[in-house]
């Protein structure tokens, strides 16, 4: 067996290979861009938005059952990017963990607490044999009552952490960069600034221009921490204000 290639150490997930890397981790990661879409989240100072793109990926298929924006609990929301069924399953848990937060403190569950508790299911599910990683990245936001608009990212590796701004799935990198260079100048990101410069990050990443049925965008607001989904109408209206401002 070489030394240098992955043969036979990325058959078992609880196996490293003799230079210390899990394949089979590292899988999960590429699994992320096999859905073919890209996701921008950006904290401002008052809100947090969240932009991913929507593929309805069969003209039978109903559109409005399609979405990556999921409610977690009546404050916090989450965008996923990656394999769907993982997706829902990682969602389906994270309500479960929610739910017996509240039931067990009487409060509701903290974001970044949320965030810890499914980093922590990720990383089981990275040593023990009769687990998979799950193929998906899920990115949680909410409004905290201490400290103000949160955005937490967790991976399949079951690393979490939490971000001014971030990106995942197929142009990551180049989203990452573009956020960088916005995020240097310390920007004064009010709410309807944060939604447009997250759009705009998406449209020049991708390099092209889209219909409000193609992209989809969840905010929570200080004004309004309950999480909420953009309808069609109110994108096209922010669409409308980025191409008069370009």
């Amino acid at each position: 067996m070489s030394r240098g290639s992955s043969s036979g150490f990325d058959r078992h997930i609880t196996i490293f290979s003799p230079e210390g890397r899990l394949y089979q981790v590292e899988y999960a990661f590429k699994a992320i861009s096999q859905s073919g879409l890209t996701t921008v989240v950006i904290r401002g100072k008052d809100s947090v938005v969240a932009v991913t793109q929507k593929k309805v990926t069969d003209k039978l298929i109903d559109g409005s059952t399609v979405t990556n924006m999921h409610r977690l609990t009546e404050l916090i929301g989450c965008v996923m990017t990656g394999m769907l069924a993982d997706c829902r399953s990682q969602v389906q848990r994270a309500r479960h963990e929610a739910a017996n937060w509240k039931y067990k403190y009487g409060y509701d569950i903290p974001v970044e607490m949320l965030c810890k508790r499914m980093a922590d299911i990720s990383q089981v599910y990275t040593q023990n044999a009769e687990m998979r990683p799950l193929g998906c990245c899920m990115m949680l936001f909410a409004i905290d009552n201490e400290r103000g608009p949160q955005l937490y990212k967790c991976d399949p590796a079951g690393y979490y952490c939490g971000f001014k701004a971030s990106s995942v799935g197929v142009k990551q990198i180049e989203a990452n960069s573009y956020l960088e260079k916005k995020m240097k100048k310390k920007p004064d990101l009010t709410y309807k600034a944060t939604v447009e410069l997250a759009i705009s990050c998406l449209t020049t990443v991708l390099a092209q221009d889209f219909k409000a049925t193609e992209i989809e965008v969840a905010i929570v607001t200080a004004e309004n921490p309950t999480f909420s989904i953009l309808s069609e109408s109110k994108i096209e209206k922010h669409l409308a204000d980025i191409a008069e401002r370009d």
